[in-house]
């Protein structure tokens, strides 16, 4: 089996270096197509409207039924929050989306439990396709959150096609999922189902995750799982371990990942895989079924293109910056933290600034000020001792050597550190001053940040439970709020942040 997976992957390999590739397909063999999205939190476009959409999702969808009638569409997982809509409407307008396209099946994503529990039942019951989530157990009743199938067997095409969903163990520290809600062990729980959907007949077992890479790559050592198709990161990953392959598209519908699997109905063998990766482009025509979806959400649409400011320079927003590196946006956002609650320090995690693209000189809108902060947030303003202080900046940066973008990484303002991801843990930040004056242990700074963090204790930062509340969520400016203010009040409204050497990586 695994020198079978191990060619199939090969076989991949070939079609990245030759462009394609072509597969004998006999009368014996059955093609299955599927279409894969992932980490897609808006129905409209992307990139000002270059790239994504889920009317122009839906046109490749009917164009691959219309080649293939063996087609199938999956979702790699958040998708209800965050958004500017979400805010409003609480997901139901992606489950109004993704019901108009046609998606198939999902997996459920940590920042689906953004949402109340009753909201996202609710979201589930209105679903006209299947959740997947086979380690969301509930402990009030031992079974299956929302009591989805622990996995799903599909005949098409005369052959069948196995799916379970998977979730990563962070989402605690990464949602407000409720408390009787447990993530258990992704690795026991695919040993316990992959035998099953094996003997349930199943001719190829697909793994939907939402994980880090690195958790897909330890998944596919724990049973005999022939795809897993993912999400979480939000860019284009292509890769494998113990010979099965692993893939995870662009955020935002940026790209729909196509897959061709060839099987042999004689011997229930996946023979072959083909695949490709679709740009979802303006180029591509919105499906004319999917206007009701525009017209019944009009009006929030038309209420968010609303100008409120601009920038004179561009925007990294980009996940993977905001999470790996200092930003001007996360700059200047950190800055507006500071500055709304009068605080020594403004501190941002980085996986609380969501819009993923970067901005190009010009208006910003009130879809991109909400694009960028959509959770509402209070900004707490808080009391801690140096200590504690540099303890904040060792979790901060303590995943910083793996290659996951971890959501914890900082953007800060009138705070300074150097740290180095090859030292120990405890040792990684090498220095640290607060207005240009070292970070003394008994010192006392007030910091500016989300309530998030400091009382669920979110991205794993549970030392800022112990931190003394100057200003409490209650009182406390919400994020956008303060944000958007920040921008108005800038000459003539306009904002030049820059990076400025607040954070530097050694290593």
């Amino acid at each position: 089996m695994k020198t079978q997976k191990l060619n199939l992957f090969f076989s991949i390999l070939a079609i990245i270096f030759a462009g394609t590739a072509i597969f004998a397909q006999s009368s014996d063999t059955v093609r299955v197509t599927i279409l894969h999205l992932n980490d897609t939190y808006q129905f409209v476009p992307a990139d000002g409207g270059a790239r994504g959409g889920l009317a122009r999702v839906m046109t490749i969808r009917k164009e691959a039924l219309k080649e293939n009638p063996n087609t199938l569409m999956t979702l790699g997982g958040d998708t209800l929050s965050p958004s500017v809509e979400t805010r409003t409407y609480r997901g139901k307008q992606m489950i109004d989306a993704w019901n108009v396209v046609g998606l198939d099946y999902s997996v459920l994503g940590n920042h689906e439990f953004d949402l109340t529990t009753d909201e996202l039942l609710a979201r589930v019951k209105e679903s006209r396709f299947t959740w997947l989530g086979a380690n969301v157990i509930d402990t009030k009743t031992n079974k299956i959150f929302a009591d989805t199938p622990p996995f799903v067997i599909r005949e098409i095409g005369g052959v069948k096609i196995g799916f379970f969903g998977l979730l990563l163990p962070e989402t605690r520290e990464t949602s407000s999922i409720a408390d009787h809600l447990q993530i258990t062990d992704f690795c026991a729980t695919a040993k316990d189902l992959v035998p099953k959907m094996r003997a349930a007949g199943a001719n190829a077992v697909i793994g939907l995750t939402h994980m880090f890479m690195s958790q897909d790559k330890q998944l596919a050592h724990c049973a005999e799982i022939d795809l897993i198709l993912g999400g979480h990161e939000h860019t284009l990953h292509q890769s494998s371990a113990n010979g099965t392959p692993i893939f995870k598209m662009w955020a935002d519908a940026r790209e729909v990942g196509k897959f061709d699997l060839f099987i042999n109905k004689k011997t229930g063998k996946l023979e072959s895989m083909d695949w490709e990766i679709v740009p979802v482009t303006d180029q591509i025509a919105d499906a004319p079924e999917f206007a009701p979806v525009f017209e019944k959400y009009k009006g929030l649409l038309e209420e968010l293109a609303v100008r409120v400011g601009a920038t004179s320079v561009p925007l990294d927003a980009f996940s993977h910056s905001v999470r790996t590196k200092e930003t001007d946006i996360g700059n200047f956002i950190a800055d507006s933290y500071r500055n709304a609650v009068k605080a020594d320090i403004g501190f941002v995690n980085g996986g609380s600034i969501r819009a993923d693209l970067a901005y190009n000189p010009g208006p910003l809108t009130k879809r991109d000020v909400l694009s960028m902060l959509p959770f509402n947030n209070p900004i707490v303003k808080i009391e801690v001792t140096g200590k504690m202080l540099m303890d904040i900046l060792e979790h901060s940066v303590a995943r910083s050597a793996e290659d996951n973008e971890p959501g914890r990484f900082p953007q800060v303002s009138g705070i300074k550190f150097t740290f180095d991801v090859a030292k120990l843990p405890g040792q990684r930040i090498i220095e640290a001053s607060v207005n240009g004056k070292p970070v003394a242990d008994d010192a006392v700074y007030t910091v500016a940040t989300s309530d998030f963090l400091v009382s669920r204790g979110g991205d794993g930062y549970t030392m800022l439970k112990e931190a003394n509340v100057l200003i409490p969520a209650d009182k406390a400016p919400k994020d956008s709020a303060v944000f958007e203010q920040a921008i108005k009040n800038s000459p003539n409204a306009t904002i030049s942040p820059k990076v400025e050497g607040r954070i530097t990586r050694l290593n």
